[in-house]
């Protein structure tokens, strides 16, 4: 069913931000309707570059102090989401970007988002239990699949022969 509904919204959306372009240029005239867009479109880029440097440092500042960067991966994400809702032009996605731009509405869809989502950046592995958030240090090593080395356990070089050609093209 909801297969069904997405190329539905898809084909409707276009048709309803005419539908608001012909109201609102009637209501207000072509003039203003157009100059609305542009100023949309500037206010997308204006905001995009705010919010979208001061989320950039937050998340610098969590991820440094070892805490949780899924909350700020997720403000990033809608702030970028929003602002091109603003750049492309039309007053119903204008709408929707303007609220993704409000910090307490991102928030309200971090809440419904984080149930079901795991963050796992440079080896270390944050999940949700009862006990809060934690770090899965060894849970990412014990992974299937997943071969941790450190510096001194890995060279690119054979240490007993390294000139060898023939190390050198077993290797490829």
């Amino acid at each position: 069913m909801r297969i069904l509904i997405a190329p539905f919204l898809f084909l409707l959306l276009p048709l309803a931000e005419i539908a608001t372009f012909v109201l609102v240029g009637r209501e207000v005239g072509i003039g203003t309707t157009l100059m609305l867009v542009l100023a949309s479109m500037l206010a997308g880029i204006v905001l995009l570059r705010v919010q979208g440097l001061g989320t950039l440092r937050r998340l610098q500042q969590t991820t440094a102090g070892g805490g949780d960067p899924g909350r700020e991966l997720v403000h990033g994400v809608m702030i970028v989401v929003a602002a091109m809702l603003l750049i492309v032009p039309g007053f119903l996605s204008d709408i929707v970007g303007l609220l993704l731009f409000i910090p307490s509405v991102r928030d309200l869809a971090w809440k419904l988002v984080r149930s079901r989502m795991t963050v796992v950046s440079s080896g270390f592995r944050f999940s949700r239990g009862p006990s809060g958030y934690r770090d899965n240090r060894s849970a990412g090593r014990s992974s299937p699949g997943v071969v941790d080395l450190d510096d001194d356990e890995y060279s690119r070089e054979n240490p007993e022969n390294p000139k060898d050609a023939s190390d050198r093209n077993r290797l490829r």
